[in-house]
């Protein structure tokens, strides 16, 4: 098969500069098939075109190709840094993807060190919040006003040394509010889970050693904290003070049994991350155990996506550049490795369960401004905890293949009991409906996407219902469904001989990220936000767009499979919706509850005429359609309740005038109940309102009726 490309793009390639870059290719749609770094563009981006490759992977993606774009850089280490970030951003379909993860839990103490206002006298003031930090969870932002510590792999991991410093150093944990209102100390104090700062049972001076304490622990120098505590301890019993004596000797046993447990009294490192790879059937998994100040806080596994169409890009690349070709598991370890920490913390030593290249921990350590080290042969304690990660990742791996197995013999079973006939199972997609709304109120319709054996939730829709009689469920599935596929079917109607183009959204954040990097090397480039799905409601007659493999979209073709959750009723709607449209009836299934309701007893109720089929209680496709309805159940009625919940506090009314801000808003439904009281007061009451001049309550007035 001869690779055929246009004369622009082949002239594109030949003026490449002999440069550090960074390179994307792109394909007819719009999409990004593939991003690459290379030392020598020219040469790098040349081998691509310069013979036919056939029918292999590499060969199906050059193939493909019909634009590039390039970016060049001024070192290796900043090319690794813009590939990765556009490879996170992009998302192409021959690169190996790790899907972006929740931030990390931190551990939080309120306030900064210097700025605590501690006193010093011994006296006993009235106590203040700020005078009393306080441990909590954390996610989110980080705020330099407090101290975090982290991150921690888990919620259950941060609150595990939450615990661990109540029963050590007794530090509060409550809200400032709680703290400010109480007139005596709580149970936490009874149990000695806390010193009971919030009634002056301790000493400013006294907690702030706590709190000092409590941050060397976390930071792992646990020797100096136990000195300490001795040196204070013997001080108060040479002065006959046998009560504190008791309590420090006290603290130090608790503290003594905490590093007993957490095996850390001869470990030397502080903060290291240890990354095992494994590799089987297609499937990878990388395995991310994190000690933080000494402690082993736990692991968590990591699962990429286009492993092995990546690993074929990769090693043309390695052919193309004349050296050794990298084992998968050191292909996929390095890609983590460069996605994983452009928005994380770097610890000072990574232990990896494969060598990683030098360039790699170099860019690492440019990005952090510390020294990075990468080992990947240790010994002693860190060769324990390397095994145990790796473990943990084939452990990982195998429950991943068993789900994945599971879920396909789900999807098959479907398929055959449906007697459904899929280009391929893999491409087999099932879109399902749900309405919900309180008695009229807020109606709402979902619309869930299953595809690849595994819910798409980057694909989800919301739809917001109107002009219907409230609470007419018939009426309100008539109208998602028109919209939902409205575009689809007019074309099919406009090219019917040809499937209908690909609709694409433009990559958002490219040309933000080529910019970054360029402006300042080495640093991390800043991260495109995704949209949450739960944010997302369709706008009328929303086209639907087709999900490219292993990204986001909705589906431009008629799906395999369209579940509406409901008996005769809802499919009957369905069928007069599809028919108006000029769709497959055959597509359309409901989702029938069997005799009282029960879970297991559902009919599978079709629009084409044929027979209800009862698969069975213990059916595989039955379990498939159950997970895929109440999926869509569960998309719905949170979303409804959510917009119930705007209407009720008129929240969206208010949001909506010009002039009214969250502070003046709040305002205004404390002092009138709400939006109705602010919809029945007078011009003159809304301008007594702090804040509110006469002219922006005449404007409120006006906006609310």
């Amino acid at each position: 098969m001869v690779q055929v490309h246009s004369d622009e793009l082949l002239a594109q390639v030949a003026a490449l500069p002999a440069l550090p870059g960074v390179y994307r290719y792109y394909d007819a749609d719009g999409g990004v098939l593939y991003v690459g770094k290379a030392r020598n563009l020219k040469k790098r981006v040349s081998s691509y075109f310069q013979k036919n490759h056939g029918g292999t992977r590499i060969g199906h993606m050059i193939g493909k190709i019909v634009r590039m774009d390039t970016t060049v850089v001024r070192s290796e280490a900043e090319a690794l840094l813009l590939e990765n970030n556009l490879i996170k951003t992009l998302a192409p379909r021959y690169n190996i993807l790790f899907r972006d993860d929740k931030s990390y839990p931190y551990l939080k103490i309120t306030g900064a060190p210097d700025k605590q206002g501690f006193d010093s006298s011994g006296g006993k003031p009235a106590p203040s919040a700020a005078v009393f930090p306080r441990v909590a969870y954390y996610r989110g932002a980080v705020d330099r006003r407090h101290r975090y510590f982290g991150p921690y792999p888990s919620a259950w991991a941060v609150k595990e040394s939450i615990q661990l410093l109540q029963k050590v150093f007794r530090l509060r944990t409550c809200e400032d509010t709680v703290f400010a209102n109480r007139a005596r100390p709580c149970l936490l104090y009874q149990i000695k889970r806390c010193s009971g700062p919030c009634v002056n049972l301790v000493t400013p001076d006294d907690y702030r050693r706590d709190v000092l304490h409590a941050e060397a622990f976390l930071r792992g120098d646990t020797q100096a904290v136990l000195e300490s505590l001795e040196a204070r301890m013997m001080a108060h019993a040479e002065q006959l003070e046998f009560e504190q004596a008791a309590e420090l000797r006290n603290q130090m046993s608790a503290l003594s049994k905490v590093l007993h447990q957490q095996s850390v009294e001869t470990v030397s490192d502080k903060d290291v991350d240890i990354l095992a790879v494994q590799v089987q059937g297609g499937k990878a998994c990388v395995n991310l155990a994190m000690v933080r100040g000494g402690r082993h806080l736990g692991d968590r596994a990591y699962f990429p996506s286009h492993v092995e169409d990546a690993a074929a890009v990769q090693d043309f690349d390695d052919a193309a550049d004349a050296v050794a070709a990298q084992p998968v598991e050191v292909q996929v370890l390095e890609a983590f490795i460069a996605q994983h920490y452009l928005g994380v913390p770097v610890p000072a030593a990574l232990i990896t369960s494969h060598p990683v290249a030098d360039s790699l921990v170099e860019a690492l350590s440019l990005q952090s401004q510390a020294r990075v080290a990468a080992v990947h042969n240790p010994r002693g304690q860190r060769r324990l905890w390397l095994e145990m990660a790796q473990k943990n990742a084939g452990l990982q791996l195998a429950r991943l293949l068993a789900e994945e197995g599971s879920q396909q013999a789900r999807t098959r079973a479907l398929v055959e009991a449906l007697d459904l006939a899929p280009d391929h199972l893999d491409t087999f997609r099932v879109e399902c409906f749900d309405i919900s709304h309180t008695a009229g109120e807020a109606t709402q319709a979902s619309c869930v996407v299953f595809h690849h054996h595994a819910m798409q939730n980057r694909e989800y829709r919301r739809y917001n219902i109107d002009d219907i009689t409230p609470g007419d469920d018939y009426a309100a599935m008539r109208q998602v469904l028109s919209r939902r596929y409205a575009k689809l079917a007019q074309a099919g109607r406009d090219t019917p001989d040809a499937t209908p183009p690909e609709e694409l959204d433009v990559p958002a954040g490219e040309e933000q990220a080529v910019e970054a990097v360029q402006e300042a090397p080495g640093a991390a480039v800043p991260l495109v936000a995704e949209p949450a799905v739960e944010a997302a409601t369709a706008a009328p007659a929303a086209p639907a767009k087709r999900a490219k493999p292993g990204g986001g979209g909705s589906a431009q073709r008629l799906p395999d499979l369209v579940l509406v959750d409901g008996g005769r009723g809802q499919v009957s709607m369905a069928r007069e919706v599809f028919a108006e449209l000029g769709l497959d009836l055959s597509v359309i299934v409901g989702v029938e509850k069997g005799e009282g309701r029960k879970v297991g007893l559902e009919e599978l109720v079709f629009a084409d005429g044929r027979e209800k089929v009862y698969l069975g209680r213990d059916s595989a496709a039955l379990m498939l359609v159950a997970q895929i309805r109440d999926e869509a159940h569960r998309f719905a009625i949170t979303g409804m309740r959510a917009r119930r919940a705007r209407v009720r506090v008129g929240g969206s009314q208010l949001e909506e005038i010009p002039g009214v801000g969250a502070k003046k808003r709040a305002r205004l439904l404390q002092r009138f109940g709400g939006v109705r009281g602010v919809a029945a007061a007078s011009v003159e009451d809304i301008a007594t309102v702090e804040g509110i001049s006469h002219e922006l309550a005449e404007e409120i007035y006006r906006a609310l009726h």
